[in-house]
């Protein structure tokens, strides 16, 4: 095959699931060329991950997605409810409740949504085939990777079985814990997959997805619960009860909810298999029948009845019943060369957090802007390789605390030692005695706030500066306009129409500050070596009484939860509980200079505008390399 037969393009991404597809639209809106190869001809129909935290729902806001998240996506999975015992009744009282349906979080978003992951991955190939920098390209497999100092050469068999070869400047497989990068190109050249964490946990569960059709009296009439005066949609909430449970069974650990939004009807359980079991024959449905039909049947004596009741089967129709064993491991490294790996190609989570397509979208959108600098630069491989690893060192701190959290909520439903599950119950309910406790409690994970990297040799921030910390995302209105919309800050910060790869942030109390706070950056254009443009400076005035001003394009004021929730923005979601409009500077400690990369992270956050210069050229160092 002749030179003339190799395309070239700056990015190849092996594999097209959620990871891939978020990291080729920020790469896309970046204006950074990419090429994606996905095995699959159509995406799967099959709902794998269920739940999204916070974060995730805010990188999915990166992308312009957010108008579809609630109506289209997924529902608000509001409480997660901890229950005990061996008797298989979904709706006893819960021995420790999560409520995620809050904004505590930080990011203005709810804690968790329970998503219908075709969907969410038909939104995201959507932005992407709206960016003209990004093309999928479905039924294509890669054969063959090779690279050296300029590049990666990628070979691959496309739909109609011809071989084809692009070369790219980076290769980064996004094709999952058994896909081609790593299993038949990086674990030559000695990257493996290790345990994660020093809690190990490895086991073997089976992940059953429901469909469920209403009855009503004309299909079964002979179902008991009409004559008591139930309806179709009661009988469907007494079965199938809303908010998660996770089943903390001895004899049988499960999870189980529903999941996508309410008209779907749909329904998640997971149940682990024991040691002398076989995930293939617990999966299917004999033994369905015993492990999972106990809990949507009642004992008649609930209803007055002499009879138990059990929701009619033939309204049942199954999408999903099959095995998966998971654990908690990690790569030794990410990266080799200009070969990178993303999503669970790089890491596996445990289920019990919600963390697995999160983490990937982490991944993604901190590698992508990484890979803007070293693309444009065409950076030489020594320096690209610190900037990699660099990035998952970074990334590993967060897998870190991330599987910390997932393990804790695991050993709540999978312990089985009668005298701890005592303890344990003793323990809750007597921190639950103090309301200050029983608060932190409902927060779950969330108490720990923003993430926040520790700084090591290489990472791009300035920890000297407050460096390193995830900004908080708010809510705000534009005091330049008579206009009643709202925003989230990260849409006014990062607005597609900015060309800046990092944006700066000026946070004050007051307008008068906020033009006096301007007049100090004037110069931002000469001394970011126009890099920076004083005209993509955003200003957030913490003051949500203050009114319109013209000639105030660019500042804009903090709103109050209640104007929040009458916006657009809230539809089909809960009102923002518990939201702080001042949490960014209550982070920030009184610095109003805040030097953002496109991750949503701190480079800097400054006092002066001495430190902030210093801080700008250390930014533009870091860019220009």
């Amino acid at each position: 095959m002749s030179e003339l037969d190799c395309e070239a393009t700056d990015v190849v991404i092996c594999g097209c699931g959620p990871t891939g597809a978020m990291l080729s639209a920020y790469l896309g809106q970046m204006n950074i060329r990419n090429i994606v190869l996905e095995r699959g001809t159509e995406i799967t129909t099959d709902p794998r991950g269920i739940a999204l935290d916070e974060d995730g729902i805010r990188l999915l806001q990166g992308l312009g997605l957010y108008a579809s998240i609630y109506t289209q996506i997924g529902t608000c999975m509001n409480m997660f409810k901890f229950i005990g015992g061996t008797t298989p009744i979904l709706d006893k009282p819960a021995f420790i409740e999560m409520d995620y349906g809050t904004t505590e979080g930080g990011t203005g978003h709810v804690g968790f949504i329970c998503h219908k992951q075709p969907v969410l991955e038909k939104k995201l190939r959507e932005r992407m085939s709206a960016l003209e920098e990004c093309e999928l390209r479905s039924g294509c497999e890669v054969t063959a990777l090779s690279e050296d100092e300029d590049g990666t050469l990628c070979i691959y068999r496309d739909s109609e079985g011809k071989e084809r070869r692009i070369k790219s400047l980076f290769f980064v497989g996004a094709d999952g814990k058994t896909g081609f990068t790593r299993k038949r190109y990086l674990e030559s050249k000695g990257i493996v997959m290790e345990q994660a964490h020093r809690a190990f946990y490895e086991e073997t569960w089976v992940a059953l997805n429901w469909q469920i059709e209403l009855p009503n009296e004309k299909t079964h009439s002979d179902f008991p619960l009409w004559k008591l005066g139930y309806t179709p949609e009661q009988v469907y909430d007494l079965f199938f009860p809303v908010n998660f449970r996770f089943i903390c069974n001895p004899d049988r650990p499960s999870v189980c909810g529903r999941f996508g939004l309410p008209l779907d009807r749909l329904w998640r359980f997971e149940f682990v298999v024991r040691k002398d079991e076989d995930g293939n024959e617990m999966s299917k449905p004999e033994m369905i029948q015993k492990v999972v039909y106990p809990y949507i049947t009642h004992a008649g004596s609930r209803y007055g009845l002499l009879q138990d009741v059990t929701f009619p089967e033939d309204c049942i129709k199954v999408l999903r019943s099959r095995p998966f064993r998971f654990s908690a491991r990690s790569c030794n490294r990410w990266s080799d060369g200009r070969v990178v790996l993303c999503g669970d190609a790089a890491h596996v989570f445990p289920p019990f957090g919600g963390q697995g397509i999160a983490s990937g979208f982490w991944d993604a959108v901190s590698l992508a802007w990484r890979l803007a600098i070293l693309c444009r630069k065409k950076t030489s491989s020594p320096n690209s390789e610190k900037v990699l690893k660099a990035w998952y060192e970074e990334r590993k701190q967060q897998l870190e605390k991330s599987l910390a959290s997932t393990i804790e909520n695991g050993k709540f439903v999978t312990e089985r030692n009668p005298l701890k599950i005592t303890l344990r119950g003793i323990y809750l309910w007597l921190i639950q005695l103090i309301p200050s406790w029983r608060h932190e409690l409902r927060l779950g994970r969330r108490k720990e706030g923003m993430v926040r990297y520790n700084y090591s040799e290489g990472m791009p921030f300035l920890q000297k500066f407050k460096g390193g910390l995830c900004l908080p995302q708010v809510y705000c209105k534009s005091i330049g306009s008579d206009r009643n919309e709202i925003f989230f800050t990260d849409d006014v910060i990062f607005s597609q129409e900015k060309k800046g790869l990092f944006q700066l942030l000026i946070i004050v109390k007051s307008v008068k500050e906020a033009f006096s706070a301007l007049d100090a950056v004037s110069n931002i254009g000469e001394i970011s070596n126009g890099e920076m443009d004083l005209h993509e400076t955003t200003i957030l005035v913490e003051d949500a009484a203050c009114g319109t001003r013209e000639n105030a394009p660019h500042i804009f004021r903090v709103v109050t939860g209640k104007e929040f929730a009458s916006s657009p923005l809230c539809e089909k979601r809960p009102s923002p509980e518990f939201y702080d409009p001042f949490i960014i500077g209550k982070h920030l400690e009184g610095m109003k200079f805040v030097l953002l990369r496109p991750d949503r992270f701190i480079f800097a956050a400054c006092g002066t505008k001495d430190d902030l210069q210093s801080a700008v050229q250390s930014a533009v160092s870091y860019i220009k390399g």
